[in-house]
């Protein structure tokens, strides 16, 4: 059995919000243990629906600036600045502003829609 995975094409998930999103590895991609790791990149006023995951998210920011709402705190982390959000919180991510918003996301366990919980 290896012992090592490397990864040099990940999956890129398809979106609908010019939202670039690099899978390395997770259930999509690589199906190694129970995380998901990913590149992601949100473009200018970017948002998506609020969601109630059943992971903790921890995003590092590589540039860029991103909004984080979570259980009614407002939080806007900038790069270099990190933050785990845990599982059941219900929170929303968006990039309200004029630049683009680069970062990475781990999620444990590994993201998948269906444990996502996004409101309609």
């Amino acid at each position: 059995m290896q012992k090592y995975f490397i990864q040099t094409k990940p999956f890129v998930l398809p979106t609908t919000d010019n939202k670039l999103i690099e899978e390395h590895f997770g259930k999509v991609s690589i199906d190694v243990g129970d995380y998901s790791f990913a590149h992601m990149i949100a473009p200018p006023h970017w948002s998506e629906p609020y969601q109630t995951p059943e992971f903790d998210e921890i995003t590092y920011i590589i540039s860029g600036r991103k909004k984080f709402e979570v259980d009614g705190n407002e939080i806007i982390l900038s790069k270099g600045e990190s933050i785990c959000v845990k599982k059941s919180a219900r929170v929303r991510y968006s990039n309200p502003f004029d630049e683009k918003c680069e970062y990475v996301s781990v999620c444990i366990p590994a993201f998948t829609m269906e444990r996502v919980k996004r409101e309609l």
